[in-house]
């Protein structure tokens, strides 16, 4: 992956400049100490890191060139006490008025714990009225507030309101060590635990200038593929349900269960967590283990086909997900959407082959895309991507080399900085690290892609009736967690 490091405020409004004229794309945008970061990807691929300092408190917004920075800049306010200079919206968000400090990374400035009034915006028309939906929900799901404007039935606008599961894990992953970091990155969204300790372990690897063993990048590339297989079974059958078809989530659900229970055998842990660590693998494969992952290759080969059949024969069901929720492709990319929402609205895009890293530098595979945009199209990349890890996981078990899966990193090892964009089920996972000199961690941002996700959502949703919300909510499956931090 080439990279490059940038500093003050001309490359600083140089890269909004980009973004904005769609020259290069926006992967994050986070604050430090005494200074604001934000990390683009090049038209040629590659990353660009920019540095900006804060003199007195304030910075020029990115937002005001570039919308999709909108929410990560007011996170990074919220943290820090930072000042957007020109931001289209200064609501908080992240800080809810719950916490006993403003600015917990910054200035830390004591706070009574009010609740702030937060201000939504306002469609106004003829018969138009607000839904407010949440953050408690009926299902046993995370918490968020969906505020609709309809006309009727039909949506005239959504806004969210996240922030409800915020952890505090900027915070505590200041003076933590690596081993710590690990468990805190892999805890971030923990349906993505093996994505977010892959990125965090590449990312501690390059500030160390070390690298973990040939077999360990192999096992780590099978249980990214078993993560995603799991992840998207699950998706492909609630989104079914959402449409009423309720015998695709019980089908699905059945897959699902299979590949947990071969990743317990496997690696010891039906998620996998805690298994990524950095310098390698905390475990080695199972002995037991590639016998369990072949059973579920095996079993999702012959079962799988006949619900995708069940799925794209069943005209009730496709009435409801066919032109559903269509996510338009120049909004796709304008936000620099990846995963099955980017690939669903025509956009090329994927961090394992795009930043080909271990062990999918040395893999061929297909990236699935879809033009239509809509829920139909989501579903469809899922079904796609199901394939493409089934025959990915049966080469890489086929190709797994032998040897230690663990290498011993330089205690200390600081000061060193490094970042990594690693591929989730849900899209790019972005992870930057930077060491204190006693190799403590002195900052890590970590960026889940529904941050550029969710606000696609609201887009999507647009003139869809309300009852389609759950529909076109799953067919995103954002993460509450992943950006509530």
């Amino acid at each position: 992956m080439t990279s490059r490091l940038l500093s003050g405020e001309a490359d600083w409004f140089d890269a909004g400049r980009r973004m904005a004229a769609g020259e290069a794309s926006l992967v994050s945008l986070w604050g430090d100490e005494g200074r604001m970061r934000l990390c683009l990807r090049e038209a040629d691929g590659g990353l660009a890191v920019v540095d900006m300092a804060v003199d007195r408190g304030a910075f020029p917004s990115i937002a005001a060139l570039h919308a999709p920075a909108s929410r990560l800049e007011r996170a990074a306010c919220d943290l820090y006490g930072f000042l957007a200079l020109g931001a289209p919206d200064g609501r908080r968000w992240l800080d809810h008025g719950r916490w006993p400090l403003r600015h917990p990374l910054g200035r830390r400035a004591p706070h009574d714990g009010a609740a702030d009034p937060y201000a939504f915006l306002e469609a106004r028309g003829p018969g138009v009225h607000q839904i407010p939906v949440g953050p408690v929900h009926a299902g046993i799901i995370e918490p968020g507030h969906f505020r609709f404007h309809a006309g009727g039935e039909a949506v005239v606008r959504l806004e969210e309101r996240l922030g409800y599961t915020h952890k505090g894990i900027d915070a505590l992953m200041r003076g933590a060590n690596l081993a710590r970091g690990a468990e805190l990155a892999g805890r971030v969204s923990g349906d993505s635990t093996v994505a977010y300790a892959v990125a965090f372990a590449r990312a501690a690897e390059a500030a160390l200038g070390a690298d973990a063993p040939p077999r360990a990048h192999w096992l780590r590339g099978i249980m990214a593929e078993m993560e995603r297989l799991a992840n998207h079974f699950g998706d492909i059958g609630a989104i079914c349900n959402d449409a009423a078809f309720a015998l695709m989530l019980a089908h699905c659900g059945i897959l699902r269960e299979r590949t947990l229970r071969a990743a317990k055998t496997a690696f010891g842990h039906r998620l996998m967590m805690d298994v990524v660590v950095p310098g390698g693998a905390a475990v080695d494969l199972a002995p037991d283990g590639i016998a369990a992952i072949r059973a579920l290759v095996a079993e999702a080969r012959s079962t799988f086909p006949k619900l995708v059949r069940l799925y794209d024969n069943t005209a009730s069901l496709q009435e409801r997900t066919v032109g559903t929720g269509v996510l338009a492709a120049d909004l796709a990319s304008r936000f620099g959407a990846g995963g099955v929402v980017g690939r669903a609205s025509a956009r090329d895009v994927d961090a394992r082959r795009d930043h080909a890293y271990p062990p999918y530098d040395a893999l061929t595979f297909a990236v699935p895309t879809r033009k239509a945009g809509d829920v139909d199209a989501r579903i469809w990349v899922r079904i796609l991507e199901v394939g493409e890890s089934l025959d990915l996981i049966e080469t890489m078990l086929a190709r797994l080399p032998d040897g230690p899966v663990r290498r011993a990193l330089a205690p200390g090892g600081g000061p060193g900085e490094g970042w990594a964009l690693v591929e989730g089920f849900r899209g790019d996972v972005f992870a930057h690290l930077r060491l204190a000199a006693d190799g403590t961690i002195a900052r890590c941002h970590l960026r889940d892609p529904s941050w550029l996700q969710w606000p696609l959502l609201e887009a999507a949703i647009e003139g869809n009736i309300v009852a389609d919300f759950p529909l076109c909510n799953k067919s995103f499956n954002g993460s509450y967690s992943g950006v509530d931090l």
